[in-house]
């Protein structure tokens, strides 16, 4: 829990400080938007579409007019260098012109048939193109092709459990809610709604990083499928140490149960994602949110073993639904999208100038927190990167946790966003997309200087 007393510290920062500084800026923001500020949506549930929406820390949302490229617009007139970007979902930039063209051609066709479109057979080739020989399905969201997966690891094993790692998120998969307590032992996730289940019946929760407890974990003999993302990326992010993974891919090899890498977000790291840059080999591959430049669809594959065996897993259940699929999954829209995603947007080149930029980013972000002597550091994975308010590096979930703080972090998004940068709300996360420009870069980590000299170097009023 943090302190607050006013002499106290928070991620370094004197609390009476942070607390004028957060103060500051809060009004600031209020004054100068008072176009969205009178929006008010009372017919929604807590007020928003989506209740996660009330995590930005602004005094009160801006309302978005347009999204184009790098960069969002809102109806009050400000104009906003996007490192967001839907919290990946628009990586590649807001309305990537292929893909804007795809929509409006194929909404001329229809959206959604539940038969095959065209674009079917050549999405198939650039998904095992891109991501590797796996054997494909569609879904609408990460969540969904996690949920089906699942299924799939339990009916192709015979067993019932999923290993994660403390402090993931794979959506909002029921079956994997799970975590640490404080006693080491796996227990339903704090603060889940409504839940009536039992979830340590089906899932196992050990720390990421920590190849001895995931053994361990195995030796039970009823873990059906290891399900990670490359890097931890739900809170703060944390890198995999060396030979993690091929501890992983070995182990589940050894104790007979499936590796799924979730890759919705690690995606930012290059052609194919991480699993495709760093070679790794999961049974079960999944991704989401930028597959197909912004409109909602995920990718769920099974190696050719795993495949086999999920026909005959298939084709010895009784008649009855499977559990899987939606009726709007794979739907011609999400093909047309798919297609100008992978053929045209998702390319060497696009990555390349993300790659240069996103380094360009963190070397600076990081020159600054040693500038002002901050106890901060920097991680990035690809086109992703992240300042983090406590000294680093991270080893696991726990780490994590303690690493995130609230009170810092919600102040300095807000002023970053009043000088005209935005960053995820959900944790520091900045992505560089095709789109971004070198000066958008460059005002981030000029603000951010800004920022830091306020907290850390500032003189306090007498």
């Amino acid at each position: 829990m943090e302190n607050t007393a006013p002499n106290s510290l928070i991620a370094g920062i004197p609390a009476a400080r942070l607390a004028a500084f957060a103060a500051r800026e809060g009004r600031r923001f209020a004054a100068s938007r008072p176009v969205s500020a009178r929006i008010k949506t009372p017919e929604y549930l807590g007020g928003v579409p989506m209740h996660w929406m009330t995590d930005w820390p602004m005094p009160h949302l801006p309302v978005i007019a347009q999204g184009k490229g790098a960069r969002i617009t809102d109806i009050d007139g400000y104009q906003i260098d996007d490192f967001c970007l839907g919290d990946t979902g628009s990586m590649f930039g807001h309305s990537p012109p292929a893909v804007a063209a795809a929509i409006r051609a194929q909404a001329k066709r229809g959206l959604t048939y539940m038969l095959p479109s065209v674009e079917v057979l050549e999405v198939g080739q650039l998904l095992t193109a891109t991501f590797g020989p796996f054997h494909w399905q569609i879904a609408t969201t990460a969540t969904d092709a996690n949920r089906f997966a699942i299924r799939v690891a339990r009916a192709v094993t015979g067993r019932r459990k999923i290993l994660v790692f403390h402090g993931c998120y794979h959506g909002t998969v029921d079956d994997v809610m799970v975590e640490l307590g404080a006693d080491g032992h796996t227990q339903n996730r704090a603060g889940l709604m409504g839940q009536v289940a039992d979830l340590t019946l089906g899932a196992v929760a050990c720390e990421f990083n920590d190849l001895a407890g995931v053994e361990e974990a195995l030796a039970q003999g009823d873990i059906a499928a290891i399900l990670t993302e490359p890097v931890m990326t739900n809170s703060c992010m944390v890198l995999p140490e060396q030979g993690f993974h091929d501890g992983l891919r070995d182990l589940a090899t050894r104790y007979g149960a499936l590796l799924m890498m979730d890759e919705t977000h690690t995606i930012s790291t290059g052609i194919g994602g991480y699993t495709g840059v760093h070679g790794l080999r999961p049974d079960i591959f999944v991704a989401g949110k930028c597959v197909a430049g912004g409109v909602p669809t995920a990718i769920w594959g099974l190696s050719p073993d795993i495949a086999a065996r999920y026909h005959a897993a298939n084709a010895a259940r009784a008649a009855g639904h499977s559990g899987m699929g939606t009726t709007l999954s794979a739907n011609p829209l999400q093909f047309a999208a798919l297609r100008a995603t992978l053929a045209d947007v998702m390319t060497p080149a696009a990555y390349a100038h993300m790659d240069k930029l996103a380094n360009r980013l963190a070397t600076g972000l990081a020159e600054v927190i040693a500038r002002h002597g901050a106890p901060w550091h920097v991680v990035r994975v690809g086109a992703r990167v992240e300042f983090i308010c406590a000294a680093g590096p991270l080893r696991n979930g726990t780490d994590a946790i303690a690493a995130h703080c609230h009170t810092a972090e919600s102040a300095v998004h807000v002023a970053l966003l009043n000088r005209g940068s935005l960053i995820a709300p959900f944790h520091n996360m900045m992505l560089i997309s095709p789109a971004t420009k070198k000066g958008q870069v460059d005002r981030l980590m000029t603000a951010f200087d800004e920022v830091l000299g306020a907290l850390f170097t500032a003189k306090d009023a007498a």
